[in-house]
């Protein structure tokens, strides 16, 4: 179980001052708000290569794949990084990316939320769906998944971002993304 960066930030009537999640133990996380997470990504990507024989052009590859991902999602409110063990051939099988996204331009009805969505990328699969962490907007795509948990208060949506270039978003990776989503809880 983890939480998010932020158990400081005083309570306001409705608005939750964290989040936990559950994530089995095999996903490595990374906390982007600390200065160290370059050395976390860096430190995970040599010890899965270690003894697999994996080529350094793929470690190199993986790694910058790794870094590219977590400072785009931190110019967009990220706060935590997992990442699923490398495969044996030293691919990267899945990640998620979970970032706070407060209201500014996005709608906060999450059915509203979802029909913008949906007409950015209607290759995608749009649905809002019901979690024991309120509304949300899951966003399925062939490799990817984003679940958009509107937070209590009206104040952003929680947004976990799931990547799976390896397997594809479906069957059992996507149930364990799911799960991983549906297990959020607000701390009041």
């Amino acid at each position: 179980m983890t939480e998010s960066a932020e158990p400081d930030v005083p309570p306001t009537a409705g608005v939750p001052r964290d989040y936990r999640l559950l994530v089995p133990r095999e996903w490595f996380r990374v906390d982007l708000t600390g200065d160290r997470w370059r050395a976390q990504l860096k430190t995970f990507v040599d010890q899965q290569a270690a003894g697999r024989h994996v080529p350094a052009e793929r470690r190199r590859s993986v790694w910058a794949t790794l870094r590219n991902t977590a400072e785009a999602g931190l110019a967009r409110g990220a706060m935590e990084f997992f990442v699923l063990a490398l495969s044996d051939d030293g691919g990267l099988p899945a990640s998620l990316l979970v970032s706070s996204m407060p209201m500014g331009r996005t709608p906060a009805d999450p059915q509203k939320y979802a029909a913008w969505l949906e007409a950015r990328d209607p290759r995608k699969r749009v649905s809002v769906v019901e979690l024991s962490a309120g509304t949300a907007v899951r966003v399925l795509g062939a490799t990817t998944l984003s679940v958009h948990v509107c937070m209590p208060g009206a104040v952003g949506y929680l947004t976990l971002s799931f990547s799976s270039p390896l397997t594809g978003m479906s069957g059992p990776m996507e149930r364990l993304c799911d799960a991983i989503a549906g297990s959020v809880r607000w701390v009041v």
